[in-house]
């Protein structure tokens, strides 16, 4: 091979498999040189397996652009169809493994993971080029003819486990509302007791009331909020106060706190201790800041006046339940069992409002 007609890159080398691969630094200027998407270069087969989500793409390069001091990005795992040589610095066994990787400017790499990532390094780097002396690590594997890549594509994601909602809003030191939800918790006592801080839906015998997502997804419904929008003080004030003026509003959860209901017995016997009254209030305090900004409480006091009880099913079959007595939130129960709350409080039905309950009527 010549090497002033390749790529030379100093690499790590390693074994998996009795197979040998390279993890390299590269900077991010060339991961869009380097890692074409021609599809007309790539074989239909592997195509098939990499159809970019477009909509991901200016979400992860505004989180790039976004936060240039503190961004992560995980390696790139992509497959070479070419020549690759390595020459390690020393014949140590100490530092065998270290050297400089030369891959033949005429080879073909397909990414294996990480397609969208480089999607987005592209589209960061259109509006900050100096982010191009920054590196990101690539692990190389050779595959002549790319017959392996798809195999390669399978095991990567055999086994990945995608974090929980609850999760990802736990770790998120970023995001306002995520930030906010979690002030929230902390500050509220009934939350700090009885929030599930990792879990999206709660089992039977769960010693919580609420999950984290639940109470954030409330959230973002009352401010009509979404993930990385500002919220001014006036919000966090009326999110506060919405709380605290809700959690003292719910006899059950009350009962809760003062040892007189469990958990277990107030998930088997009422919807307030489920997620689709949590987002139904949500719409409800959101129409209150919007319409009644100086009588919402009184409102939301009023909801110590409902029969939540899951044995009302005129009230709540075919709204927070179905016909199995199977809780079910989607956006539709969610809206079906607000519009009930509305006309529990008195509350004015909007046109769209109205639709979903003739459809609801012809249901029936």
């Amino acid at each position: 091979m010549e090497t002033g007609f390749s790529y030379t890159f100093p690499a790590l080398r390693g074994w998996q498999a009795s197979r040998e691969y390279y993890v390299v630094m590269v900077p991010l200027r060339l991961i869009p040189k380097i890692f074409l998407f021609d599809e007309d270069e790539i074989p239909p087969e592997h195509r098939a397996q990499r159809i970019i989500n477009r909509s991901r793409v200016p979400e992860i390069a505004n989180y790039i652009l976004e936060n240039q001091k503190d961004y992560v990005f995980s390696s790139l795992t992509a497959s070479v169809d070419g020549e690759v040589k390595f020459y390690p610095f020393s014949e140590d066994n100490q530092f065998k493994d270290l050297g400089n990787l030369v891959i033949s400017l005429e080879a073909r790499f397909l990414i294996n993971d990480g397609q969208h990532r480089r999607a987005a390094i592209e589209e960061a780097l259109k509006v900050a080029p100096e982010l191009g002396k920054e590196n990101i690590s690539v692990v190389f594997f050779q595959d002549s003819g790319l017959k392996k890549s798809q195999q390669i594509f399978a095991d990567l994601n055999r086994h990945a486990v995608n974090t929980t909602s609850s999760i990802g809003i736990l770790y998120d030191h970023r995001d306002q509302l995520a930030m906010l939800t979690k002030e929230l918790i902390a500050e509220l006592p009934l939350l700090t007791r009885y929030t599930d801080k990792e879990k999206v839906s709660l089992s039977k015998n769960s010693p919580k009331i609420f999950a984290l997502s639940n109470i954030h997804n409330t959230n973002q419904r009352l401010l009509n909020k979404k993930k990385g929008e500002f919220i001014s003080d006036e919000e966090r004030r009326f999110i506060h106060d919405f709380w605290l003026e809700l959690t003292s509003s719910i006899t059950e959860w009350q009962q809760v706190m003062q040892k007189e209901l469990n958990a277990r017995e107030l998930r088997a016997n009422y919807v307030v201790a489920h997620g689709v009254f949590l987002e139904a209030i949500g719409i409800i305090g959101r129409y209150l800041y919007l319409n009644y900004p100086s009588e919402w409480k009184t409102y939301i006091n009023s909801l110590s006046n409902i029969d939540w009880s899951r044995e009302n099913s005129v009230d709540w079959m075919g709204r927070a339940y179905g016909h199995s007595g199977r809780i079910s939130k989607t956006n539709q129960t969610i809206q079906l069992t607000a519009n009930l709350i509305k006309q529990k409080l008195s509350l004015p039905l909007t046109e769209q409002e109205k639709e979903l309950e003739k459809i609801l009527k012809i249901g029936v």
